[in-house]
């Protein structure tokens, strides 16, 4: 097996990776070195002499020229920067993030001859740098280990330990029996077990599930498998379709999850199991995607890029959003980045009215929908769902300047969308949604960015 270790400059990743190479009898390679090598100059003149576009360059075919297995690898602190870079190194390979303070790598780095990357102090920069590429680490890693306080020594054993214990047959026991509580088809529940305590162990990139009340529904497993095996990607994606989201974040720790979908209804309880929640997702109030790294586990909301995508380009204006669950507090966001005007409209008042207030809109009743006046409609109800049904609007509630977007993706073509299009207003599916969504969750599950393109097709 390869090891690559990724990370920003003054993680250590050259020192540990050289440790961990002879420690375990395997080569080491350094992209950077690789690259200095290849180009017969260094990474400053590199950059001073033929740009940073150069330099990712001639990374990207240091990353291809790498040995497929028994080798550690030291990458650069950009080359997860490049979905392609970050394919191949995961390939067959299991990815470690050493990581620190911005503090503590600015130090280490101080004196340093890389250019620099942006116009601010080198303390600034260190921190910036680290924050805008730390989702792409997350997702691109199976272990993450803060070597902040630790001796490469230290870092060394760490990692060992971490290699040691991944995928134990306890684990996998515990997790599969839990499985089998849940409302889960036999056929699929004998898969999985199979494919997590079979002969092979666990993935070598873990346990990915989409989590809801319901979720049987759901294509993400059918999505996300197909997914991980266009990109070379080792792992499971299953469903746990449970009451108790306690019960399922617990199992969900101890079996050392990598990855969640979240869906109806938990997208704002499991905030409350999250250590750490993205801006987005706080301005929102929910998580649609947590990411597991090391111990602490993040909360994103990939939902509300699910939705702006494919409105971007609509012409600002009034727009109503039907629901105030969690996909209709994204849909707001995403509106109001797209500058529109929005009214929230629900059923239960209360819920309209808490939910406008955090967002600073308009609120009401279904009653209150005026089709003269409403530009963009969002569905953001279960209202049309396989097994439900209905719409919440007729072919004479439409107007055909409208767009109506009805977040419901199963069945792709809804009644809703049916009426709407008898109506002769612009119709945009759920499927699209769920492509931009899953597309933004596969990038943080993975550091891997799938094509929109390849996600419409495994859908059909």
């Amino acid at each position: 097996m390869r090891i690559v270790l990724i990370g920003p400059r003054g993680s250590g990743k050259t020192t540990i990776g050289a440790l961990l190479a002879e420690a375990l009898g395997y080569r080491f390679f350094d992209t950077d070195v690789m690259v200095e090598k290849a180009e017969g100059m260094s990474i400053p003149a590199i950059f001073a002499e033929r740009g940073e576009p150069a330099f990712r360059a001639a990374e990207t075919a240091a990353i291809r020229a790498l040995p497929p297995e028994k080798a550690v690898v030291a990458t650069g602190g950009g080359a997860i920067l490049l979905s392609g870079n970050v394919q191949a190194l995961r390939t067959g390979s299991l990815a470690v993030f050493l990581d620190a303070a911005a503090a503590v790598l600015a130090a280490r780095t101080a004196g340093s001859t890389r250019p620099p990357l942006t116009g601010l102090s080198h303390a600034q920069e260190m921190a910036a740098v680290r924050k805008v590429r730390l989702p792409l680490y997350r997702g691109a890693a199976d272990l993450c280990i803060d070597t902040g306080m630790l001796s490469p020594a230290d870092a060394i054993v760490r990692i060992q330990a971490l290699l040691g214990g991944r995928g134990s047959a306890a684990v996998c026991r515990e997790f599969v029996a839990f499985l089998q509580q849940t409302r889960m088809e036999r056929s699929e529940w004998e898969v999985t077990r199979e494919r997590l305590c079979g002969a092979g162990g666990m993935p070598l990139h873990g346990i990915f599930a989409v989590i809801g009340n319901p979720c049987l529904h759901s294509r993400s497993p059918e999505l996300f498998t197909a997914l991980f095996a266009a990109c070379g990607m080792d792992g499971v994606y299953t469903r746990i379709e449970w009451p108790d989201l306690g019960a399922i974040m617990a199992m969900v720790r101890s079996a050392g999850v990598k990855g969640l979908s979240v869906t109806i209804p938990f997208k704002s309880d499991v905030m409350q199991y999250c250590d750490e929640i993205t801006a987005d997702a706080q301005a929102i109030g929910a998580v649609n995607t947590v990411i597991r790294c090391g111990d602490r586990f993040v909360g994103a909301n990939t939902d509300w890029t699910g939705i702006r995508q494919p409105l971007a380009g609509t012409p600002p204006g009034h727009a109503v959003v039907f629901g105030a669950g969690g996909a209709a507090r994204a849909a707001v966001y995403a509106l109001q980045d797209l500058g529109m005007e929005v009214t929230v409209l629900n059923r239960t008042p209360d819920r309209a009215r808490h939910m406008a207030r955090h967002f600073g809109c308009e609120y009401g009743t279904p009653a209150a929908y005026d089709p003269e006046k409403t530009d963009v409609i969002v569905n953001a109800t279960p209202v049309g769902m396989e097994g439900r049904g209905g719409s919440l609007l007729e072919r004479g509630d439409l107007r055909a300047h409208q767009t109506v977007f009805d977040l419901v993706y199963t069945p792709p073509e809804t009644e809703l969308l049916r009426n709407a299009r008898a109506a002769g207003c612009r119709c945009i599916r759920g499927t699209e949604m769920f492509v931009y969504q899953a597309q933004e969750q596969m990038r943080l599950f993975t550091g891997i960015a799938a094509d929109a393109a390849l996600i419409r097709e495994i859908l059909g």
